[in-house]
Formats: structure tokens, sequence, C-alpha cells
């Protein structure tokens, strides 16, 4: 029972002495310290995209292969357009019509229109004249009993119609005069924007049928082949972009004070042994990646690490996604003298 008791106690010491070793060789690999320069070791990492018809349609070619380098705007897929076309024709005729209607009320009546009306006011006056004329004698004819009271009353009645179409043309001379109404013409300039509306969607749906290269990269998987049918939710392409390329590592928490954005930095990597990268720190992480237990000491809070990213000039496309890579940074810098970001790959 002693024997056990010992060989536990053995196995547990045994395990504390591999458990600080590996601390320290952890630190001793993946940061150095000095008192011109702090040594990082990461990996290269690249975004991925999945690229997608914003369309459902069924798929007609696919213009790009597993590997191809493609540049922003390359056309990558199509697909087919034949209903998507009659959709934009039919759209363009309705708001082509209704432009029309709008002019015409815009322009109002024309001069043939109100030549007509006061020409139709003429006749109605004149026809009114003639029917009172009619109606006057008629009511002297009754008087003297030489006609019967039924067709003086039916003089008065054609009198009264005629007068009655009188004031019905004088009112459509004057709506001629006037032309059509403000709300109508607003009526017919919304149905206008309706059908103008109604078109730049079916265009947009047109140029959905296209898809394009968001950003410069390389074609990582070729999903979906043509004829099969395409949706938002399903990718055709996944596309690494190679623009920009970082080194994800870690930093601990006494050199985190050492760096700062912007600092310059050398990428090596073990496949090219001899050429160093250019690169600068983009990204620090305002948090700790790996954090210990709630009740801290002063040697635990050592131990914290925060991610880093250091983003490199990568002209050849040599730097491929996982890499394996060591970063220098000097710590002599003087702040500001580093150039933009946007220059920083485009200078010697």
């Amino acid at each position: 029972m002693k024997d056990k008791k010992i060989r536990r106690l053995i196995i547990v010491l045994f395990m504390i002495v591999a458990a600080i070793a590996g601390i320290w060789l952890w630190q001793s690999l993946n940061h150095r310290t000095s008192d011109k320069g702090l040594v990082l070791y990461g990996n290269v990492d690249i975004r991925q995209v999945d690229l997608a018809f914003n369309a459902n349609e069924r798929i007609l070619q696919v213009l790009a292969e597993e590997g191809d380098r493609v540049e922003k705007g390359k056309l990558l897929a199509t697909l087919e357009t034949n209903r998507l076309l009659h959709e934009v024709a039919r759209a363009k005729a309705q708001a082509r019509s209704q432009r029309e209607i709008v002019a015409r009320l815009k322009a109002g009546s024309r001069p043939e229109e109100i030549r007509k009306a006061r020409a139709d006011m003429k006749a109605a006056e004149a026809e009114a004249k003639n029917a009172e004329t009619n109606y006057q004698r008629m009511r002297s004819l009754a008087e003297e009993g030489s006609v019967t009271i039924k067709r003086r009353d039916d003089a008065e009645a054609a009198a009264a119609s005629a007068t009655a179409r009188v004031q019905a043309s004088r009112e459509v001379l004057e709506l001629a005069l006037k032309g059509p109404r403000t709300e109508d013409i607003a009526a017919a300039k919304a149905s206008l924007k309706a059908y103008e509306e109604e078109l730049a969607v079916s265009q947009q749906r047109l140029e959905y049928a296209s898809l394009y290269a968001p950003s410069d990269g390389v074609i990582q998987n070729r999903i979906m082949e043509p004829g099969d049918m395409a949706s938002p939710l399903k990718p055709v392409f996944t596309i690494a972009l190679t623009d920009p390329v970082w080194v994800r590592a870690y930093v601990s928490g006494p050199d985190l004070g050492k760096v700062k954005l912007g600092m310059t930095a050398g990428v090596r990597t073990d496949s090219f042994p001899g050429k160093t990268y250019k690169g600068w720190i983009g990204f620090l992480s305002p948090t700790a990646e790996f954090t210990p237990k709630s009740v801290e000491t002063t040697e635990l809070r050592t131990k914290l690490v925060y991610q880093i990213r250091i983003f490199v000039c990568n002209p050849q496309n040599e730097l491929r996604l996982g890499m394996p890579a060591t970063v220098t940074i000097p710590l002599d810098q003087i702040p500001g003298e580093a150039a933009p970001e946007q220059d920083r790959c485009k200078n010697p």
C-alpha cells in the first residue's frame, strides 16, 4: 500500500515538472524578445468567400476552374436569361406607355380640340335660339287656338333642352381651355414612377444573372455546374482572397506594450527560407485569447496571450493558407515613420 502511494506521488511530481517544462518550451518557441526585436511564430491566414447567385434560375455557363487566379470584377458564371429578358421588355413597354400618358396630360388640350369645343358651343347656341323662336310661335298659336296645347308644350321642352345643351357645350369649352386637372397629372406621374421602379427591379434581376469576382483571389472550389439550379443559398465557388494576407500569431502580456498598430515587420517561411516578406501590424486583440481561472495570481497574469495579425505583402502568391511563418518585429522603430497601409506593398 505504501509503495502505491509513493508511485502516485512520483507520477504527480513528474506531471508537474512536465507541465512547467512545456510552458517554458512554448514561450521559448513562440516568442523571443530582445532589446532590438520581438520574434513571433504563427500561421498564414487568408479569408475565404462563398460566392452564390442572388437569383433563382438555372446555371447557363461556368467560366472559371479550380486554381484559377481571378481579378476583381471578372465574370465567373451566368444564368439563363430568357425569362428575365421578357420581364425587362414588358416593364419597359409599360413605362413607355405611361410616359406618353403623362406627356399628353402635361401638354394639355390640342388647338384642334379647343376649336371643336367652340364650334359645338356655337351650334348649340344656334339650336337653342331656333328652339326658343319656335316655342314663342307655338305659344302664340296656342293662345289663338290654332295649335294644340301639346304642341306648345313640346316646343317648350325642346327649347329648354337646347338651352341645357348650350350650357354643356360651354362647360366642355372651359375644360378644354383649362386642360387636365393637377390631380390627374400627379396620379399619372405616380403610376409612371411605379412602372419605372418595376423596370429597375427587372433590370437588377437581369444583372444578378451574372456572377463576378468580388476581389482578387484564387478559385478554391468549383461547387456547381451548368444545368444546376442556382439560388442565394447555394454557393457556386469558394474563393480564397489573396489580398490581404496576414500571419496570425500571439504575443504575451509582458510583450504586448512593446508593439503598436502600424509597426513594420519581416515575415519568413520554411518554404522560402532565403526570402523575407514585408509586413505590418494591422490588428491587436483587445482581449486575451486564453483566460485563466477567475482567481488570478501575479504569475498567472503573465501567461495571458493576445492575438496579433501581421499583414503581409504577397505579390508572387507564395504564401498559402496555414503555412507556418516566423515574424520579426523591430522594436527600435520611430512612431509615424511607416508608409500608409495602401502604399506599403508598392514601395520597394
